[in-house]
């Protein structure tokens, strides 16, 4: 059943991937539209031009009266709802709907949702790689690679493993996910939330009507309203009660757990760091709330080594182990890789931390009882260097032109048996064009150290 009819005026906000993928998924139902974006120009709006000739596209600042002609807004998740335009078309009547609730209306497969301010990327990834290794069809795409949309051209999935953003959670209500999982949640994109409540609030809207909710007990922001009709499972770095997901000490080695029962040395994994036990922990119940195969499950865990720019192994130079953490574009993130990696580190070893960019209007207080515990040096780059240092107060730190000398200032710094970490907490576009061409260039830097 579709959420739109033949018979209404709607309009695309936006035209970037999300806006192309709705306009072909509004094509390919020979439904009508327009489209509006606040650029002027770009690459976006030359592709949306080439692939739709005959659309109507309006650039610049949103026209609220033409708006207001629409029964239909179509948004994007990367424009702000709470735009004037936006607010003055809704009270003229149109409704506001985005890609997630169009998407969930088209197909019958069971969906697995998962947000969180950090790890939704590689949950997803392992439990649509769990999925395909069980013998089971399964398509991911939302915030990571496809756009939801353009996953019903190819033939209907068994399951659908969707990674899901606090912007495109806005405008979806009717989602009904078979499994659902906020990971974690911490201060991000607060230059879009009026505070945590409001980000807070966006992101528990992925557990609506959801069959069974996956909730982070270490994380009390995780935890969901939900009718006492759904199940709930529990994930964490403690203990587990019975039916529950944890980690056990056995003669000095960490074991994922079920209840009392040991699955797997974490020592198996190739994942590093505590934050990647609590992301295997929560594939696991994801998993096992579609009935995947616990064995399969494992072994896909066992060979999974994480995604590029995220806490990701590099090298290894002198006995010093670098990591690209590029990703981490918010203080939560660099956080559990902080304390994720810290709590590897054996003896006297410590780690060189380079963080900076663009603060997207956080604060990094939070970050300095970690820095002050693991940290040697923290090493500083982009706009909002001098925020971070302010806020962190650490004796040994140091500031970089670019990221090729942090490298170089990093690898001065370090010892045999210390890490090295990207993890900027900040986003990137000061300096590169993206976290994946910050990711790039310090592996090229880290490189060039190695020869």
């Amino acid at each position: 059943m579709s959420l739109i009819t033949s018979d209404q005026f709607r309009i695309i906000i936006g035209v970037g991937q999300t806006g192309q993928s709705i306009a072909r998924y509004l094509t390919s139902r020979g439904l009508s539209f327009a489209a509006c974006d606040t650029r002027l120009e770009g690459a976006a709006l030359d592709l949306f031009r080439s692939e739709f000739p005959e659309v109507e596209l309006k650039t610049g600042p949103l026209d609220n009266a033409w708006l207001s002609q629409a029964t239909e807004l179509v948004i994007s998740p990367g424009v702000a709802k709470d735009q004037p335009a936006i607010r003055g078309a809704q009270d003229a009547g149109a409704r506001l709907i985005g890609d997630i609730d169009l998407f969930a209306r088209e197909v019958k497969a069971p969906i697995v949702a998962i947000t969180g301010s950090n790890g939704k990327s590689t949950v997803t990834t392992l439990v649509g790689q769990m999925a395909n290794d069980a013998g089971i069809q399964c398509e991911i795409g939302g915030n990571i690679g496809i756009p939801v949309l353009d996953l019903l051209a190819k033939p209907e999935a068994q399951l659908y493993v969707l990674e899901l953003s606090s912007f495109q959670l806005e405008t979806t209500h009717d989602l009904r996910p078979s499994a659902a999982t906020v990971l974690n949640l911490s201060a991000d994109h607060m230059d879009r939330y009026q505070g945590m409540a409001d980000y807070h609030q966006a992101k528990q809207r992925v557990y609506r009507h959801c069959s069974t909710a996956v909730v982070n007990r270490d994380d009390p922001l995780t935890r969901p309203l939900v009718p006492s009709t759904t199940t709930v499972v529990t994930f964490g770095l403690s203990a587990p009660d019975l039916k529950q997901y944890g980690i056990l000490e056995r003669d000095g080695e960490r074991y994922l757990a079920l209840g009392a029962k040991p699955l797997m040395a974490v020592s198996e994994m190739k994942m590093r760091g505590t934050h990647n036990e609590a992301n295997a922990l929560a594939a696991l119940a994801l998993g096992a709330s579609q009935g995947f195969n616990l064995d399969s499950m494992l072994s896909t865990l066992r060979n999974f080594a994480g995604l590029e720019h995220r806490c990701q192994w590099v090298a290894e130079t002198d006995g010093v182990a670098w990591f690209n953490d590029s990703k981490g574009t918010n203080l939560g993130a660099t956080l559990a890789a902080v304390q994720g990696l810290g709590e590897t580190l054996v003896d006297d070893a410590k780690l060189i931390l380079i963080a900076g960019g663009q603060a997207k209007g956080q604060q990094f207080g939070e970050l300095k009882a970690a820095t002050d515990r693991y940290l040697k040096s923290l090493i500083l780059i982009g706009e909002d260097a001098n925020l971070l240092a302010n806020d962190l107060a650490f004796e040994n730190t140091l500031f970089a032109e670019s990221i090729t000398d942090a490298v170089r200032v990093a690898n001065e710094q370090a010892c045999a048996g210390d890490l090295v970490l990207l993890s900027p907490a900040c986003a990137s576009f000061d300096m590169f064009k993206g976290f994946e061409d910050r990711g790039r260039q310090y592996v090229a830097a880290v490189s060039e150290v190695a020869k």
